[in-house]
């Protein structure tokens, strides 16, 4: 019957066209129903969340200027294609231990670091995480003395030689076979100075445009991603990491390494901010330096890209610091030890927590209790061969448990070996399946524990005292859960039931 509402004659065909249907509903509900969800759910986040952040720095400048306000403040507008004679600042891509950009000052390396290597005592060159006029260089060509760009402008292609003269000091990037100063491996990046001495200037950079595939050979803003190799060693600009010491004011080396292989991102630079130069003499430069950005076009990514550039911050990235004014350990969340401020209104009381119901907070975790007792309890009867409750009965438990515990436990004890920084939000997931657990075991506590008619009724008027407490915590704390109305300072202070709870009160 079944072959023919098919169209299939044969059985074995039947079995076939079944088994295949069974495997199409499976992939449907297990595999692309979940990934569109999940896509679906970060397009609506992207789509809403427009505006630019207090966190945003840990994404790529493309990234971040997508975002109103913020970095594409600065970047709306900049030329597109970087020409020789364009002032740019250059941005690692690798963000780690901190964004930061090649940057340089008028102090020298030591004459000796510590252990007893000698430096160049060249002009400093590091990588510096805050925005800067020192952190502008202007990409010069070797074929030209001036600083400027030419009209109409002469793009810098893949695989051209620059030379990049810091904006402030006009002096020239520059490498050569002195060690760094924290990486013997590698080579020290400096700004030349001319000792007279028998050490030339080597300020040939070769730009090698790695995503060129996608974005074509012309070095462009924000766009490009480049790695500058050094013409006379073949050393690439390199991020190494470390910090400086005091007399590197506490910033981050950077160096030429020769060993540098492939695009990691610690070799990868791209620029962010930039602008055509027009000053011809040194005072005005840095004058023209001193002066930002501000022009009116935007940049935008597409939605897929940004999608897997977070998704790629979110499992590599990791905090600087491990402390954070609203973090928590695991063993808070179960508790409610903890609360998170989402945003409080700049004049009134007003102000949005992320805080649960205390009510169900807590009875989900009574009903977890409740169970694994029954559950203890019933499986030591059983190996006395004690059966208290049908077979049924016991098998829908079992898989209530199973799923619901189960699915509780995986989604939280991971998070007791995570070195992240941990918040009250990664616990919701776990919450949900505990409180899936409770109708079940209020059920069975009603229909197989209790035998007498009048514990019952007493039980049932229980679950309704129980349900009507629920609504009016829910009522109760409200006005933080949405953020309207604003409370006054003694109400505030009144749904402070715990005094872990970071309630916002003004003075």
């Amino acid at each position: 019957m079944f072959c023919h509402l098919l169209g299939v004659s044969s059985p074995f065909l039947y079995v076939q066209v079944l088994v295949l249907c069974h495997l199409g509903a499976r992939v449907l509900a297990l595999l692309l129903l979940p990934v569109f969800l999940y896509l679906g759910t970060f397009y609506i986040h992207l789509s809403i969340l427009t505006r630019s952040g207090p966190h945003d720095h840990m994404m790529s400048s493309a990234f971040q200027s997508s975002l109103e306000g913020g970095l594409s403040r600065i970047t709306q507008g900049q030329p597109l294609e970087v020409a020789f004679g364009s002032q740019i600042t250059l941005k690692n891509t690798m963000g780690k231990p901190m964004p930061c950009w090649l940057h340089s000052h008028k102090n020298t390396y030591p004459i000796m670091y510590e252990g007893g290597r000698g430096s160049s005592h060249q002009q400093q060159v590091t990588c510096y995480p805050y925005k800067d006029v020192n952190n502008w260089w202007i990409v010069k060509s070797p074929a030209r003395q001036d600083m400027f760009v030419s009209s109409p402008p002469q793009p810098v292609k893949h695989g051209d030689i620059v030379q990049l003269v810091h904006g402030i000091t006009a002096r020239f990037l520059n490498t050569h076979d002195v060690a760094a100063p924290f990486s013997p491996y590698a080579q020290e990046i400096s700004c030349y100075i001319d000792y007279n001495i028998s050490m030339p200037a080597q300020t040939l950079w070769k730009v090698d445009i790695i995503n060129r595939e996608s974005d074509g050979d012309t070095w462009k803003t924000i766009l490009s991603e480049v790695k500058l190799l050094h013409v006379n060693t073949s050393a690439a600009l390199k991020l190494s990491g470390f910090t400086l010491p005091d007399w590197g004011f506490r910033q981050l080396e950077v160096v030429g390494d020769k060993m540098a292989k492939g695009s990691h991102p610690s070799l990868v630079w791209n620029v962010e901010e930039h602008r055509y130069g027009k000053s011809r003499e040194q005072a005005e430069r840095e004058q023209e330096l001193h002066t930002p950005v501000q022009m009116d076009v935007g940049r935008n990514l597409s939605f897929m890209a940004r999608f897997w550039e977070l998704q790629w911050k979110m499992l590599t990235m990791r905090s600087e610091s491990p402390e954070h004014k609203y973090c928590s350990a695991p063993l808070d969340w179960v508790t409610l030890d903890t609360s998170i401020a989402y945003w409080l209104h700049p004049r009134t009381t007003a102000q949005i927590q992320l805080l649960g119901n205390p009510v169900i907070w807590y009875s989900a975790n009574a009903g977890a209790i409740i169970y694994t007792v029954l559950f203890l309890f019933y499986l030591l009867r059983q190996r006395r061969r004690i059966y208290d409750i049908p077979q049924g009965a016991w098998q829908s438990f079992q898989l209530a448990g199973t799923l619901c515990l189960g699915g509780w436990a995986v989604n939280y004890l991971p998070f007791f070996l995570m070195e992240k920084t941990l918040f009250l939000y990664h616990y919701l997931p776990a919450l949900t399946l505990q409180i899936l657990l409770l109708p079940p075991v209020l059920e069975h506590v009603r229909h197989h524990v209790i035998r007498s008619d009048t514990v019952q009724n007493t039980f049932s008027a229980v679950l309704l005292v129980w349900m009507s407490s629920i609504i009016l915590t829910f009522s109760k704390l409200c006005p933080l859960t949405y953020g309207e109305p604003a409370l006054s300072p003694q109400e505030l202070r009144s749904l402070r039931w715990r005094d872990t709870w970071d309630i916002l009160i003004r003075k």
